[in-house]
């Protein structure tokens, strides 16, 4: 699982930094999940190394333009880079109606099936390997955060070790690898967990924008390996993030602190604190690390891979 940062900016864009977009790359499936799609998106996917026709499922947060702006362009240019077989799109009410009209006033026909899934707070999309999941932020429209929790899979089955013990190959190592508890003909017990290697523990990754500080932010982020979080105003400026209900680097901060996660990545900056300004972004990070020391500032085109995490460290933490 890596993180590729395509925009950072909130608001507007600006010279260093595109509005919202990450990718989510998944090697082991030749995918790539978007979250969300502001203006330029598709430009700045050209200039990384993500494939658009890599792109199967796009989950937005909710529905203002720096985060929606780019989606409609960057549908139109997918079917012309590779045909995708499918592109499934989560989103909040009025999602669906925004694409339709797009489609409708430009004259766009996708030559490929689009599927608009409007969420609800739960379980979004499920498979074998990952489960997605949202709740609702506090913005001033509908917003939602994303949960993306990769399961775990078994460790490796010892199949020599199955063998010198004269267990016969077939159906009985099938149940052997999920861990079952098998009887043998000669009336000898064998557990699959003592064949199996340590389980490798599946990643789990957050993101929330936009929003101010909420209980949900913490919930859909506990024991997250990464936490992407909105941080466009520094601390100094809190009235302003709760006017306009955004978070401040405070607020990203404690948002990970309270649930417990390994790596906090700040995000959605707004462009005030460009450089030779009273505040810039380091003052920003600066404040996020004195309450939750794991932070790192994104910048477009940051790529971030997501560690495993051993069974050891699990119960070290």
């Amino acid at each position: 699982m890596q993180l590729t940062f395509l925009g950072t900016s909130s608001g507007v864009p600006t010279r260093s930094r595109n509005v919202s977009s990450i990718a989510l790359r998944l090697p082991q499936r030749a995918e790539a999940w978007l979250f969300d799609c502001g203006e330029g998106t598709q430009h700045q996917i050209l200039r990384s190394d993500i494939r658009i026709s890599q792109i199967s499922r796009i989950f937005v947060t909710h529905m203002h333009g720096d985060h929606t702006y780019g989606l409609m362009g960057l549908l139109a240019s997918c079917g012309l880079a590779g045909n995708p077989s499918r592109i499934d799109i989560y989103g909040p009410p009025k999602l669906d109606e925004y694409l339709k009209a797009c489609g409708r006033y430009s004259q766009t026909h996708f030559s490929y099936p689009v599927k608009v899934h409007t969420v609800q707070p739960g379980v979004v999309f499920e498979d074998d390997e990952f489960v997605v999941s949202c709740e609702p932020l506090t913005h001033r429209v509908p917003a939602f955060g994303y949960r993306v929790a990769e399961k775990d899979k078994p460790g490796r089955f010892n199949v020599e070790q199955a063998t010198a013990m004269g267990i016969p190959p077939g159906p009985l190592y099938g149940k052997l690898k999920r861990g079952e508890t098998i009887t043998l003909p000669d009336g000898r017990v064998v557990k699959g967990t003592d064949l199996c290697g340590e389980p490798e523990i599946g990643r789990k990754f957050v993101y929330c924008t936009d929003t101010i500080y909420c209980d949900n932010s913490v919930k859909l982020a506990e024991d997250a390996d990464v936490l992407i979080h909105e941080a466009t105003f520094a601390h100094q400026d809190a009235e302003l993030a709760y006017q306009r209900l955004h978070s401040t680097s405070t607020m990203a901060a404690q948002v990970a602190l309270n649930a417990g996660v390994k790596q906090l990545i700040m995000t959605h900056f707004s462009p005030r604190y460009a450089p030779g300004n009273a505040i810039v972004l380091d003052d920003l990070l600066a404040e996020a690390k004195a309450i939750f020391p794991h932070t790192i500032m994104a910048h477009d085109f940051m790529v971030y891979d997501i560690p495993r995490r051993s069974v050891e460290a699990l119960v070290t933490a």
